[in-house]
């Protein structure tokens, strides 16, 4: 599809000239005599690309090359000026004009203008699309109660230059509240850099936090910038901050406490101002009473709380969240728009979630992928195993099997819900998931001695072996000797 170009200038001849080169290269032009027209024009169709002469009858280029920025700022605008001074380039320069050709123009000029400001256009619209893709992936989505107070928290703590320690599960979004924090803050415009410390081996945090000179260690073949530096008049998010050892946790102490940080190795110290948001999933009272956490840090890092809510504390989300996921993957994998019908939904709502927000966007992406039809209902939710969620839990299956009272001879099992079923992968896997379960528990119970594990549960030793290598159960040992059967 061929790109547009609008010429705008009052001479005839010139606009002509224009059209005839660039139609030569396969563009398509539209003409303008006056800004004025050039304006109505750009309010119905879109253009690639403006050429705006300086002079024009009525408003000047100047002032129609403000108007245009002002209704689209990514408008390429190429200037052009038979009476071109350095102030008027100068004062079309601030007003966002990509570049500035003197008359008259050689053909070869006019295109390499053209050109370059296509491509500047072509970036335009990548980097919009980029940062939508980007916005879109860090949306915090939802309208519960809960959701509506953290907004409110956010909202509040952003513009300050408060520490925050943001609390919560695994796979809630804790990085989405750190993001939402940084977006709404008055660094928004610097760097937003995260660090997972519990992805960076202990012996390589230090550097990669403080950065490291050439030679510090092995491996160190260049002198380079840590995550503090990268993060420098922005914010740095310590993800998982708990696991993040004491000796770290000093140097972390001290960047706080004297805004500045030393390269491993290095001798020198440079100054950082860098705002730090820190997330974990575990309580870090306790580790600090355990001594696995500095209490001075823990009071650095504590000044704002923020407690992000697992997923079954908000199921009214749930609807939301599957729509929002589904529409992103349909998009990001170029398929056809799908939707999921209301039953399928209220099953989506009643499956436990253990792996929380994360947990059910894989899901979702998985049924975006693999369901065949436009729409999804629960005999496609069975089918892709969009229940059968790996972080399944084990509780609630049997009840009263703890504690029972000697000479009990009957466990009262609760019959499973049918979203627990599907969310099991169906009645086979069910029937699978349950005997599983038994035998885990049968082999805690002896010891891991199968022998006497099979004699608890009534089989004999050899169909037990089988069926524990058929569900993948660990054996610490086996003595077949001890009572067992032969």
């Amino acid at each position: 599809m061929s790109s547009t170009v609008l010429i705008v200038d009052d001479e005839r001849n010139i606009r002509r000239t224009f059209a005839m080169v660039l139609q030569a290269e396969g563009f398509e032009v539209l003409e303008a005599e006056s800004g004025e027209i050039a304006l109505s024009l750009l309010a119905r169709q879109k253009v690639e690309v403006v050429i705006l002469d300086v002079r024009l009858p009525g408003q000047d280029g100047i002032e129609i090359l403000r108007q245009v920025k002002q209704a689209n700022p990514d408008q390429v605008v190429v200037m052009i000026s038979g009476h071109g001074t350095i102030a008027t380039a100068v004062a079309a320069t601030r007003e966002g004009a990509f570049d500035f050709l003197e008359k008259p123009i050689s053909k070869e000029r006019v295109l390499v203008a053209v050109r370059n400001a296509m491509r500047q256009s072509a970036l335009e619209r990548e980097y919009r699309s980029l940062k939508a893709r980007e916005e879109d992936r860090y949306k915090m989505i939802g309208e519960s109660s809960v959701m509506q107070d953290i907004r409110t928290q956010i909202a509040r703590a952003a513009p300050s230059s408060a520490r925050i320690l943001i609390y919560g599960e695994s796979g809630t979004g804790k990085e989405l509240v750190a993001r939402a924090l940084h977006a709404a803050s008055n660094r928004k415009d610097g760097p937003f850099v995260k660090v997972n410390c519990a992805a960076i081996p202990e012996e390589l945090i230090e550097s990669e936090l403080f950065g490291a000179v050439k030679g510090s260690y092995t491996g160190a073949t260049e002198t380079r910038d840590g995550k503090f530096l990268q993060a420098d008049g922005g914010t740095l998010f310590l993800d998982e901050v708990g696991d993040m050892s004491l000796r770290a946790q000093s140097k972390v102490l001290r960047a706080l406490q004297e805004g500045e940080i030393e390269k491993v190795g290095g001798a020198d110290t440079q100054k950082v101002d860098v705002r730090v948001l820190a997330a974990t999933n575990k309580k870090l009272v306790e580790e600090v009473a355990a001594e696995r956490f500095r209490e001075d840090l823990f009071f650095r890092l504590n000044v704002l709380p923020i407690e992000v809510p697992p997923l079954r504390e908000r199921r009214e989300d749930i609807p939301l969240l599957v729509r929002h996921f589904l529409a992103r993957y349909c998009r990001e994998n170029n398929l056809p728009a799908k939707e999921i019908t209301d039953e399928a939904l209220n099953l989506l709502m009643e499956v436990p979630w253990p792996g929380n927000v994360r947990e059910l966007n894989n899901v979702v992406e998985r049924l975006a992928i693999m369901s065949s039809g436009a729409r999804i209902g629960v005999s496609e939710l069975t089918r892709v195993g969009g229940l059968a969620s790996s972080g399944g839990s084990e509780q609630g299956i049997l009840t009263g099997a703890e504690g029972l009272p000697a000479g009990t001879d009957m466990v009262e099992i609760r019959p499973l819900l049918p979203a627990e079923v599907l969310h099991l992968g169906g009645l086979v896997e069910a029937r699978r998931f349950f005997e599983a379960a038994c035998i885990r528990e049968a082999m805690e119970v002896a010891n891991g001695n199968v022998s006497q594990a099979a004699r608890l549960l009534g089989i004999d030793r050899t169909n037990l072996h089988k069926k524990i290598q058929s569900y993948g159960l660990a054996v610490e040992k086996d003595d077949g000797r001890t009572g067992g059967e032969s």
